[in-house]
């Protein structure tokens, strides 16, 4: 049986403030070894009010989180920033490279932090550019990339710590379509080969159509969700399907299609 690296059991998250605001409303979510899922729903719905409870950065107002075994809400700050840095990696929208590092030394900034020794770091930089297609790059600055291959060095540097979950939000949001296809070809191979576990908010049906599994949610609750089909372009279409029935800007999706 395949281990749980994220469980969640009926999680409420409210915000106070003039009008207080109940991002997640009782919500059961559970992921296990090696799944890749994608988190759906329209803007508003407490997508990544989720990931930021599975990542920490946040707390429940109420209901139990567990990452990897540890709940959260147990550790003290320093704690939980070790925590975060050796068990999860994460893929943004904002690239958010550093501008005056290399490609390189912005790949090797989480090891720095833990002082891992100069020939680990180089045995875990040669085997990341091989598999990320970045050797030509690495002593490129960040101004000099395309987005792709800048969101191809942020994904090594979630990826350089060998965390067993990867949390990205919108990681193709400000991509081209080619270099958003190389991106999540690229998640999806990490996912298979090195059975990392992967969560991702997205919005695009194209990019949940990678994923094993696509979690649903609408105002803060569970709504739907779907299991991964043999051809991708019935899954598509199923999310397709799903996301016409959710609401929200989903019109000008139906044209899509799967090259």
């Amino acid at each position: 049986m395949a281990r749980k690296i994220v469980e969640l059991t009926e999680v409420t998250k409210i915000y106070e403030g003039k009008v207080m605001h109940r991002a997640l409303n009782r919500l059961d979510f559970e992921a296990e070894e090696g799944e890749f899922i994608a988190i759906m729903g329209p803007s508003g719905s407490g997508k990544t009010t989720l990931l930021n409870l599975i990542s920490t950065i946040d707390l429940p107002t109420y209901g139990r989180i567990a990452v990897n075994g540890i709940e959260p809400e147990t550790l003290n700050q320093n704690d939980l920033a070790l925590f975060r840095r050796r068990n999860l990696g994460f893929v943004f929208q904002t690239i958010n490279l550093l501008q005056m590092l290399t490609v390189e030394e912005n790949l090797v900034l989480p090891l720095t932090l833990d002082r891992v020794a100069v020939p680990e770091m180089k045995r875990r930089i040669a085997a990341l550019a091989d598999k990320l297609s970045l050797n030509e790059i690495l002593s490129r600055r960040p101004d000099e990339l395309s987005g792709g291959q800048a969101q191809r060095t942020a994904v090594g540097r979630a990826l350089i710590h060998e965390p067993e979950l990867i949390l990205a939000d919108e990681p193709t949001g400000n991509l081209d379509s080619k270099s958003a296809r190389d991106v999540l070809e690229l998640l999806s191979k990490i996912n298979k080969s090195a059975g990392t576990t992967i969560i991702m908010v997205t919005h695009d049906p194209l990019a949940a159509s990678y994923c094993d599994r696509v979690l649903f949610i609408k105002d803060g609750e569970f709504f739907n969700e779907l299991y991964k089909d043999e051809q991708r372009r019935t899954f598509f279409q199923q999310i397709l399907n799903v996301l016409s029935l959710l609401g929200g800007n989903v019109n000008d999706l139906s044209s899509v299609r799967i090259p």
